[in-house]
């Protein structure tokens, strides 16, 4: 007795296709799977760029700072090794275009700093208070005070 099958017989190029190629629907996924990834990565860098920009402004205004603490500790170092009992009333503000030291320290204090300004107070005690001031643009006027007491 002999079987007879009823499967079809394998077709001559192998299987049959349909008139769509394998990978042909998956192309579009898988370009918006790319757009999705490139926009994930760009706001990545933009929340980097905007990290960085902020890194650098926080560094300006500290070292504004720190140079006004080094001026202002330096016009005060000044009057300390100056005679203070005739030159003293020279450093106050009124007066300290006329000083040499005095001018000096004002024109430094206007080429380190933007915007830099100072003001300096002495009163009857010989307590001395020196403000140095500097405008930043669109941050303000920022200012450093310090004060001492000199004694001959």
């Amino acid at each position: 007795m002999m079987r007879t099958s009823t499967a079809a017989a394998p077709h001559p190029r192998g299987r049959i296709r349909s008139g769509r190629s394998p990978g042909r629907g998956s192309a579009g996924i898988v370009l918006i799977e790319a757009l999705v990834a490139i926009l994930i990565f760009a706001f990545g860098v933009l929340g980097i760029v905007g990290l960085q920009a902020a890194m650098v402004k926080a560094q300006s205004a500290s070292k504004f700072r720190g140079d006004a603490a080094y001026l202002a500790d330096g016009i005060l170092g000044a009057m300390w090794s100056d005679d203070i009992t005739t030159n003293l009333s020279k450093y106050t503000t009124a007066n300290c275009a006329a000083y040499a030291p005095c001018k000096a320290w004002n024109s430094k204090v206007a080429a380190t700093l933007p915007g830099g300004g100072t003001a300096i107070a002495v009163d009857g005690s010989n307590n001395v208070t020196v403000t140095v001031s500097w405008t930043i643009p669109d941050e303000g006027t920022h200012s450093y005070s310090t004060s001492g007491s000199l004694q001959p």
